[in-house]
């Protein structure tokens, strides 16, 4: 869109009132930083996008493959609140509210739209990683815990750890400059760790304390995860990232056929 641009000190009053925007002062270069911290703000916003929808969605990833593994969803709804709680609240919050001088996210003015350069295909990547992360790292932590010595509820709480943990990481990695985000993640993370040891508390989510074997497996299943970007180029990841994306648009697809059905059958009448 063009934008018309009026200098109080020069420009004269018609000139003035049919711009879009005035400057005050003859200094142009501030419409240089205004364009940076916009840009800026626009790619903050859409990793904060990126996390909530693609942690979710590797939630929801989870839930259904420890449905097949274990004939019913591994979290239950008090878990998957906390999850939501600790991992889309205040990091989530962070990342959006980084600052443009963060290394992380500042980059230099460019003349290009700059919707190209954040939404549609590159946020459809960031959310497919994101999702994908986050659920490798809630099943290699449940089936770390279903294969060594230990009741159901110790692989449950294994797997909730692994969920938050997987999604905190991938947090850090995009902001590792910003003392916010880093305060908010292991303020998290701390949270977790407390409500988990905590008998009376882990009892009210449905979780159990774990001991060291528990914690090292957790830490296994997130750094798995968490070096699972790295390999994004290797034939085995792309072949589980494509796999990701065709059950995607299969469920997408067979919730835009239920639709109508449902409409249907809850708009007839019942004889």
């Amino acid at each position: 869109a063009d934008v018309g641009v009026g200098i109080e000190s020069r420009g004269s009053a018609a000139a003035r009132n049919a711009a879009d925007l005035v400057l005050t002062t003859g200094d142009l270069s501030v419409l240089v930083d205004a364009v940076g911290e916009g840009r800026a703000l626009w790619r903050s916003v859409a990793d904060a996008v990126s996390i909530l929808i693609g942690g979710n969605a590797g939630e929801v990833g989870f839930s259904v493959l420890g449905t097949l593994l274990a004939g019913s969803s591994p979290l239950s709804t008090r878990q998957l609140l906390l999850v939501n709680l600790l991992t889309d609240m205040f990091p989530a919050m962070a990342v959006a509210v980084t600052p443009s001088d963060d290394p992380a996210t500042a980059a230099p003015a460019a003349t290009g739209p700059m919707g190209l350069d954040v939404l549609g295909a590159p946020l459809l990547r960031a959310i497919r990683r994101r999702g994908v992360t986050t659920c490798l790292g809630a099943v290699t932590a449940y089936l770390i815990g279903r294969f060594t010595p230990g009741t159901e509820r110790r692989s449950t709480t294994m797997a909730l750890c692994g969920v938050v943990g997987a999604q905190l990481v991938q947090t850090l990695s995009g902001r590792r400059h910003s003392p916010l985000v880093w305060a908010t993640a292991l303020g998290s993370a701390a949270v977790l760790a407390a409500l988990v040891q905590t008998p009376g508390v882990s009892h009210f989510f449905g979780c159990t304390p774990l001991g060291p074997v528990a914690w090292l497996g957790v830490a296994l299943a997130i750094t798995l995860s968490a070096l699972a970007p790295r390999l994004e180029h290797s034939v085995p990841v792309r072949r589980l990232y494509d796999a990701a994306s065709r059950l995607a648009a299969r469920l997408g697809e067979s919730a835009r056929r239920t639709r109508p059905l449902l409409h249907t059958g809850i708009a007839r009448p019942v004889a």
